[in-house]
């Protein structure tokens, strides 16, 4: 495995009830096309060696030494580089258990056996089967523990496999739970749950649930094609899920195979960042390997940032108008004050104002300094005019000429930049203290992690509606609300979104603009997806370069490599910014606050 990702599948071959011998090679034959595929995990239903619906034929030898001859042919044939689970029933001690057997590289590994049996409506297994009891003990046929195990790659302890059968899963308190608290990332379960209706959204349900409970991956395989109909169906509804979310599913009646990648790094430093409670059992370790390839097979996401639903962006924009609402309530703030460029961050910031105090209370300003174009003063004042404002213009060029004279400064350097923002935002300060109201401010969580924002200048405001809003969010928002909106306010805000984005502090380029943020930095769309996993979840520059190439095939390396190294550079650098934000909502799952969701200090090494 490499870069934590493991290719698993939950499989569903057509069996015969009854045959064991005959279903072996069925599996056997799975096992083989699954491995040519780089699958690294491979689950199988439960009882798939003998049939779940063998009724009264568990009570047979004949039955049950064919189910251990087939477990055995099965194992034998597993290659080194896969790890293989298949249900059958084993006798112990005059009794008989309902088992999941793990296997790989040739032979059994370790057996769990079933802990809740149930005992309903067309259910009866507590006729065959006893309840799995505490501890380990030896199982001599097949030479491997039985009981409380888990198998943990010698590769990567981080993947350690917990087993649980059906049922198990159902119970109030399932045994993956104790699994999970041991230190399994991946549960499987090997299933025969027969299909009503109404019962796959449920199931689906309970393994999406319970693999964002326990913070795990979790492999779903459920009986299919062969088991008796008799009195039920089974329709070989496979899933995969991944921290709450189903990652490969084949639907039911189908073709009875799910299969994709899981990410055990991720879940890895999930449960390091929300902490796991101690397990009260004690789980035998099983060693097992497995190879260093990666072939991805799920789809690596471009804007993990941007929702796809319009009912997501609703909801986004409410969240950010009730915060500011919220706060202008508990202060007795009169007027929201809000800079407007004409660009996309104050775009959104005044449309969030709007939802959040109405226009009345609503004061924008727009700042014209010595990079400003008509077609950004453009935007501003048809944007204005489309809500119904009305916008103030304080042109900041000869306070800012004078304070450069003061410091004897004449150089188009970052001191002259730094002036204008700073202007503007002692120019807002004064119209909020005037006003009696608070400077709403517009930069977004993107800009936060490059740093991308002058200190004391942008960088400050009294509340900050766009903090936890990444670029590419912002862009989704305000599309959605010119398409909400519709009329002149469209097209007000479709100009600015084709408004390339820039601070504007630099003398423009015969009325175009001249200093563009995306030729500096990078796309915008790449520095996301950057921030998304090295901040959310800690991932080394490798593996978001891997993952980025995944996702972004047809963008030239050369961006890719210049997105990189610009957030190499910046982001540790700018933690000082950081540290000393304004209060602002937490939207998403990444959050910048110093206060809650960040902490770094200002001055850790870039190393």
């Amino acid at each position: 495995m490499k870069y934590g990702f493991v290719k698993v599948a939950a499989s569903s071959p057509k069996i015969k009830v009854g045959a064991p011998l005959g279903n072996a090679d069925a599996i056997v034959a799975e096992i083989a096309r699954l491995n040519k595929l780089g699958v690294e995990i491979a689950v199988f239903p439960e009882l798939c060696v003998t049939g779940y619906t063998a009724a009264d034929l568990f009570y047979t030898d004949k039955l049950l030494s064919g189910a251990l001859k087939a477990v055995k042919r099965i194992a034998a044939a597993t290659p080194e580089n896969m790890l293989v689970f298949v249900g059958a029933p084993l006798a112990l001690r005059g009794r008989l258990y309902n088992c999941a057997v793990g296997m790989s590289g040739g032979k059994a590994l370790g057996i769990t056996p079933k802990t809740e049996l149930p005992e309903y409506g067309e259910f009866y297994e507590k006729r065959y089967f006893t309840r799995a009891f505490a501890g380990t003990e030896h199982y001599a046929p097949l030479d491997a523990p039985m009981g409380d195990v888990l198998y943990e790659c010698s590769a990567d302890a981080r993947l350690v496999v917990g087993c649980e059968i059906c049922e198990d899963m159902w119970a109030d308190i399932p045994p993956s739970v104790e699994a999970t608290r041991a230190g399994a990332t991946v549960i499987v379960n090997l299933s025969a749950s027969n299909e009503v209706v109404g019962k796959a959204e449920y199931r689906r349900t309970l393994v999406a649930g319970a693999s964002g409970r326990q913070r795990c991956a979790y492999i779903y395989s459920d009986a299919g094609e062969g088991e008796s109909t008799t009195d039920a169906v089974f329709a070989a509804h496979d899933m995969i899920a991944e921290n709450g979310t189903v990652m490969a599913e084949s639907l039911p009646f189908a073709d009875g195979c799910a299969m994709t990648d899981i990410d055990v790094e991720r879940l890895d430093l999930d449960r390091r960042r929300m902490g796991m409670a101690e397990p009260k059992r004690t789980f035998e370790r099983i060693s097992f390997s497995l190879g260093d390839g990666v072939r991805l097979t799920r789809a690596i996401e471009k804007y993990p940032f941007v929702p796809t639903s319009d009912g997501r962006a609703e909801l986004i924009l409410e969240m950010q108008s009730h915060a500011l609402r919220s706060r202008m309530d508990a202060i007795g703030a009169k007027t929201a004050v809000i800079g407007v460029s004409g660009g996309l961050d104050s775009a959104l910031a005044l449309l969030v104002c709007v939802r959040a105090v109405g226009a009345e209370l609503v004061m924008p300003v727009t700042m014209p300094g010595f990079g400003t174009t008509d077609k950004t003063l453009g935007n501003a004042d048809g944007l204005c005019a489309a809500l119904g404002l009305k916008m103030r213009t304080v042109d900041i060029r000869p306070t800012v000429e004078l304070h450069l004279k003061d410091i004897d400064h004449s150089d188009k350097d970052v001191v002259f930049e730094n002036a204008q923002a700073r202007t503007r935002t002692m120019t807002l300060f004064d119209i909020a203290n005037k006003t009696g109201g608070i400077v709403v401010g517009t930069g977004d969580l993107s800009e936060l992690a490059l740093g991308w924002a002058t200190y004391n200048g942008d960088h400050m405001s009294s509340y900050g509606v766009n903090a936890g809003v990444p670029k590419t969010l912002v862009k989704r928002l305000v599309r959605y609300e010119a398409e909400r909106l519709g009329g002149v306010a469209k097209g007000a805000l479709i100009a600015i979104l084709g408004t390339d984005i820039s601070p504007e502090l630099l003398p423009s380029d015969d009325g175009r603009i001249a200093q563009k943020t995306e030729d500096i930095l990078g796309k915008y769309d790449l520095i996301d997806f950057i921030v998304y996993y090295r901040v959310r979840f800690g991932f080394s520059r490798e593996k978001i370069e891997f993952l980025i190439k995944s996702a972004f095939t047809k963008t030239p390396a050369a961006e890719i490599k210049k997105a990189l190294d610009t957030f190499y550079k910046r982001f540790d650098a700018a933690q000082f910014k950081r540290s000393c934000l304004p209060d602002g909502p937490k939207i998403g799952s990444v959050s910048f606050s110093p206060r809650s969701d960040f902490r770094m200090p200002s001055d850790a090494s870039s190393d």
